[in-house]
């Protein structure tokens, strides 16, 4: 059974920083050769892709909102994917979520991920 699970999330003023992280488990142990992407929303907004990265994570893609604010990176060893955001502003308060594409390579369209963690929260004020 997939699982993603997410952690990290929390309250900060703005212009502080927070690092997300998020576990992923499978029995067929495929998700280090899979694509990982973070999406946000926000109380009444649509759900945003945020950032991804490619297996390796020698590519990284971001959103034009938290592009050089935000940093992906992954583990593939501790099985962890890590989203570093800084200078967190109050649009950036939102539940954060990761997720696993279906065809295992980077997209930023949320209808193009299957698998989804619960989300956490994370609250910046200002």
């Amino acid at each position: 059974q997939v699982q993603l699970i997410e952690s990290g999330g929390g309250s900060v003023q703005a212009g502080g920083s927070l690092r997300l992280s998020c576990v992923y488990s499978d029995r067929t142990d495929d998700f280090d050769w899979y694509a990982i992407g973070w999406f946000r929303q926000a109380p009444g907004k649509d759900r945003e892709f945020v950032s991804a990265l490619s297996w390796s994570g020698a590519n990284t893609y971001y959103s034009d909102s938290v592009k050089r604010r935000f940093t992906i990176s992954r583990d593939n060893a501790k099985n962890t994917v890590y989203l570093e955001m800084s200078a967190l502003q109050s649009g950036d308060t939102a539940v954060y979520y990761c997720a696993v594409p279906k065809n295992k390579v980077y997209s930023s369209s949320q209808s193009d991920y299957i698998y989804w963690g619960q989300g956490t929260q994370v609250t910046v004020s200002s």
